[in-house]
């Protein structure tokens, strides 16, 4: 058996695994990635982050035409099927491999396609779907392996109207009424695309709240919206028995009510990839979700190994896995200044209306008993909002009240995940430059969406001065 020698041998060709790659390779490290699909990208590019927002995205567009008075005047509304929006989104995925296939050319990092399991520390072995193996002897190890949908023993995902967030993106029908168990961050987003398409949905929320890590007034008004579109949201359930028939699926909740469907799909909770991989050969546990413990620069308990993206558990986020890859090469290639353990993310949740916040929110500030004060400007009083015609949705700053440091940023509405960047950027400065007043003394184009930023920061100060 051939074995071939890398410094680096990076397990996941999602973007924990490609930052991880990408800045070893030019950091002058001989590096392979293992990718157990049959084309780059993971499980971002194939079942997760790309496919669902580039859904979302062609419903808002649908939203919008038929709405619009002006399109009535061209035409009718119109409606278009589940099946046909997926075909939008393979022509995003297909884009996405052509251009991350060509980065790994480009760095001339060696991609081997199988599923990788450990012989030891510093050797894998990579069996191809054709059955092949070949070996693989490295002096370090990245494991950016992603997640699956949590598959519960009692509930049969072979049937053909009970589906997971990876198995509906090949649906090839479009329900009537669907039930969605799970109001996570992957739940509500598809309760906004099915809503938006005009299904029935029933989202079915074991907690008391929509995405509790959010501020509330967020979340209040994301409630409210999904409402509005028809979502039927029930709050603390449970679910006892989930039965397939032939052409409808029944919901048993531990509450005595019962919810018929044509279709159920489940989105509660994930599972790391990191079985069947010989982890315990090297000495690695994963806990009762697969995932594993690191240190602030992403090593696990054996030395050679490094651990990223959501093999290691919140906040499974893309974003946050690309920048993890990138510490934990960093620490690989000894740096100077390493990049350290990622921390105050950004959340992008692409619902209808889209949200995004980084920092605290008032319920953490006020537990922290940190005396702040708050900003609001409202997308239905900016120009261009009005001009967009997307008067739904705010932008929240919170503050200091004394020093008038940021604490967080809220925003609810349309490009929400690029609006929150102008904060951010401020937020993390040092100093004086992080409060409000760089708001109140910059000059914004005009008429922008941007600017909120200035009337939010202006009404924060007139609530400082009014008190």
């Amino acid at each position: 058996m051939t074995v071939h020698q890398f410094d680096l041998v990076v397990v996941g060709t999602g973007p924990g695994g490609e930052g991880a790659a990408m800045k070893a390779a030019k950091g002058g490290r001989k590096v392979a990635v293992i990718e157990m699909q049959p084309q780059v990208g993971g499980n971002c590019t194939h079942k997760g982050t790309i496919p669902s927002k580039a859904l979302r995205h062609a419903v808002s567009q649908i939203i919008h035409f038929n709405t619009d008075s002006m399109f009535r005047d061209i035409g009718e509304p119109r409606w278009l099927s589940f099946p046909r929006l997926l075909r939008t989104a393979n022509n995003v995925i297909s884009e996405q491999v052509r251009m991350r296939t060509d980065f790994y050319a480009r760095n001339r990092i060696q991609v081997f396609f199988g599923r990788a399991s450990f012989v030891d520390s510093n050797t894998l072995e990579v069996h191809s779907r054709s059955g092949g193996v070949e070996r693989v002897h490295t002096r370090d190890v990245v494991l950016a392996t992603g997640s699956r949908p949590y598959h519960p023993s009692d509930i049969d995902f072979k049937h053909p109207h009970i589906y997971d967030s990876d198995t509906i993106l090949s649906a090839t029908h479009t329900p009537r009424k669907m039930v969605i168990y799970g109001a996570g961050v992957i739940g509500c987003e598809y309760a906004s695309i099915f809503c938006g398409l005009g299904v029935k949905v029933d989202l079915i929320n074991t907690r008391d709240r929509l995405l509790e890590f959010l501020d509330n007034e967020i979340t209040d008004a994301l409630s409210y919206h999904l409402r509005k579109n028809g979502v039927l949201i029930r709050h603390n359930e449970q679910y006892e028995k989930v039965t397939g028939e032939d052409n409808q699926v029944v919901m048993e909740l531990k509450s005595g009510k019962t919810i018929k469907a044509d279709t159920l799909l489940w989105c509660n909770g994930r599972t790391s990839n990191t079985d069947n991989m010989g982890l315990e050969l090297v000495g690695l546990t994963p806990d009762s979700r697969g995932q594993l413990k690191v240190d602030e620069r992403y090593r696990s308990e054996v030395d050679n190994i490094y651990v990223v993206g959501d093999a290691i558990g919140p906040p499974a986020l893309a974003s946050a896995a690309y920048d993890q890859g990138r510490a934990a090469a960093s620490a690989i290639l000894r740096e100077d200044s390493p990049i350290m353990y990622v921390e105050d993310v950004p959340a992008g949740i692409y619902t209808i209306p889209e949200i995004s916040s980084v920092g605290k929110n008032e319920a953490e500030l006020t537990e922290l008993k940190i005396p702040y004060e708050i900003g609001h400007a409202s997308f239905k009083h900016t120009a261009r909002g009005q001009i967009a015609g997307e008067t739904v949705g705010m932008l929240k700053l919170l503050f200091h009240r004394e020093t008038l440091e940021l604490l967080g940023i809220h925003c609810f509405g349309d490009r929400a995940a690029e609006i929150v960047h102008i904060g951010q950027a401020i937020m993390h400065q040092k100093g004086e430059a992080n409060t409000i007043e760089y708001f109140m003394n910059t000059t914004f184009n005009y008429p922008t969406m941007a600017e909120m930023y200035r009337v939010a920061a202006l009404n924060g100060m007139n609530r400082v001065h009014d008190g």
